[in-house]
């Protein structure tokens, strides 16, 4: 990455306090990917900084250094996005969470980078979360390495719509043995999810289930704390 860096393209995944007056700030940059800035001073009351590194809103970073952490120098906004509230803020912070948790450092991805805005102006305008939710899923599984073919099994047998499938962490889609060992998934819901069709119940059900196992394995040990919360909203 170049040692300045001007009016980058980006969103705030999170940001905590650092030292007396700074802050330490997580960003997501079209052009290099996740990255770690320090706002010195940025937790100031006059700190020009202070009321622009907000999450959920798109700005222009301008930094400058070497090494993990860089030195955050501007940002401007770069127009106007719906506040997210209740729920729907939720939503974005567990989008927050996926890509800190499993986006390597500067690894750039401006697929991933355009469908993130796009998750958050879908949420915005009052689009079903779930579906926002899984499509965001699967571009960041395709874009991380990690999704699977969805139109074959891993023995490489075409998925058919009448016969129930596994998910299996070392070996990936396999067909159920029979009636009384129905997998989890129908063939039906596979091919609507490999054809990007969110029409149907039962593809918005069966996604959740698959993305959440295909997230969690790779993840490892520990739980997403924005999935919990989403749990315990839709259980309230």
């Amino acid at each position: 990455m170049a040692d300045r860096v001007d009016q980058a393209e980006s969103w705030i995944l999170h940001t905590r306090p650092y030292r007396e007056t700074s802050l330490l700030v997580d960003a997501f940059s079209r052009e290099h990917g996740r990255l770690s800035l320090v706002a010195r001073g940025g937790r100031r009351p006059l700190s020009s900084l202070r009321a622009r590194l907000l999450a959920f809103q798109p700005l222009a970073l301008s930094w400058f250094g070497k090494g993990a952490v860089r030195t955050l120098h501007a940002a401007e906004w770069q127009g106007g996005l719906r506040d997210l509230a209740g729920g729907t803020l939720i939503c974005g912070f567990y989008l927050n969470e996926l890509l800190l948790r499993l986006l390597p450092a500067e690894d750039a991805h401006a697929t991933l980078f355009d469908a993130y805005g796009a998750t958050l102006h879908a949420l915005a305008a009052g689009e079903p979360a779930e579906r926002c939710l899984r499509r965001f899923e699967l571009v960041l599984l395709e874009e991380m390495g990690y999704a699977e073919p969805l139109h074959q099994t891993a023995a490489g047998v075409p998925i058919e719509a009448e016969r129930r499938y596994f998910w299996r962490p070392e070996t990936g889609l396999v067909e159920s043995a029979g009636e009384a060992d129905g997998g989890p998934y129908t063939g039906a819901m596979l091919q609507a999810l490999a054809a990007g069709d969110w029409s149907q119940p039962e593809v918005l059900q069966g996604s959740k289930f698959l993305m959440r196992a295909l997230i969690g394995h790779h993840l490892g040990a520990g739980q997403l704390h924005t999935r919990q919360l989403l749990i315990d909203l839709n259980t309230l």
